[in-house]
């Protein structure tokens, strides 16, 4: 199938694309870059050997992606392209429900228009918030948003099922991520922060290169064993595997309109204390850090039973929390070989 991939030179869209690839399919990426440096497309070149299309333009442009749709003959969408930050969601409410979810309306509005049956929506962990019980299923009653980035996918995902309800010819789902880390085995690509990182990994290994002179870990007075939040860290390459999994599942379905969502995860918690030394244990590098107050919009702990992505979508994860941080250490590497 031709897959049109917003923000498909992000971190998760561009190992995607490489997924995409691998799988058969034709993937188009669409991507503003405000977000993303162009060097993705010439690490994605050489892993598959050719130049993936692109295509440079926000979407949230009506008439550019009706014209896209029918040039390119596009099946299916899988939408990456959003403001992803917590905190800065926090400073910044507006942006993201701009970003967030005007881009979601146009881009549901031109699908249809345009006879786009098939999208998968990059969802996250955050619409549960803090979670009652632990691990959260599908099932797990959303909580209200801690982020307005939280916010923004519960009300996204919301948009979505609506749109389906009406009878409207779309096949969706909801992928419900957790903390995507690593790099592609090549360390071709990776995740690429602009200036300070917003995200754990990225942060660890920057300090663990010199770049940064020490990690503030955020908060350890959490009702947790070690007193750090816990999260469920999952390769990045295992997610993209899924979304190619999740776009299969909508083109084998009969009916013409269909919902559902998905947890992707491991299906185990990590705290950042054992990722801080899961990383040196791997790396033999160690991390200079200490611990600072609590981030507003952090919560506790959250990690997911994902029994109904391996019965539904046939997916697993294979990656270990260690293969991950190694192949974030060589991305890492490989970046300061660059500068």
């Amino acid at each position: 199938m031709k897959i049109l991939v917003t923000g498909g030179a992000g971190f998760i869209g561009s190992h995607t694309v490489v997924e995409l690839v691998k799988a058969g399919h034709e993937p188009i990426i669409l991507d503003n870059f405000s977000n993303s440096e162009q060097s993705v497309l010439d690490g994605l070149a050489q892993i598959l050997g050719r130049a993936v299309t692109c295509y440079q333009h926000d979407c949230n442009d009506a008439a550019y992606l009706i014209n896209l749709f029918q040039s390119e003959q596009i099946e299916g969408v899988i939408h990456f392209a959003a403001s992803k930050a917590v905190g800065e969601s926090v400073e910044k409410p507006l942006l993201y429900y701009e970003n967030n979810l005007s881009a979601l309306i146009t881009l549901l509005k031109t699908m249809l228009t345009g006879s786009v049956p098939f999208l998968v929506f990059s969802s996250s962990c955050t619409v549960y918030g803090q979670p009652e019980n632990l691990p959260v299923t599908e099932q797990t009653p959303v909580q209200p948003a801690a982020s307005p980035y939280g916010n923004t996918k519960q009300v996204g995902e919301e948009i979505i099922r609506d749109t389906v309800a009406s009878g409207a010819a779309l096949k969706a789902l909801s992928l419900r991520y957790f903390n995507p880390i690593g790099a592609h085995e090549s360390a071709l690509i990776g995740e690429l922060p602009r200036g300070v990182p917003s995200n754990l990994v990225p942060y660890i290994t920057q300090t663990a290169a010199g770049l940064r002179p020490n990690l503030t870990v955020f908060g350890d007075d959490y009702p947790t064993p070690d007193g750090t939040c816990i999260r469920d860290f999952i390769h990045v390459v295992d997610l993209a595997k899924a979304h190619v999994k999740a776009i299969e599942v909508l083109a084998d379905r009969a009916e013409s309109s269909y919902y559902d969502v998905f947890n992707l995860g491991t299906g185990r918690g990590n705290s950042v204390r054992e990722l801080i030394t899961t990383f040196e244990e791997t790396t033999g590098v160690k991390v200079p850090h200490s611990y600072g107050p609590r981030r507003s919009g952090d919560v506790t702990a959250v990690y997911g039973d994902v029994t109904k992505a391996a019965s539904v979508l046939g997916w697993r994860t294979e990656k270990s929390l260690a293969d991950a941080l190694a192949d974030a250490w060589r991305w890492q590497k490989q970046l300061n070989n660059e500068q």
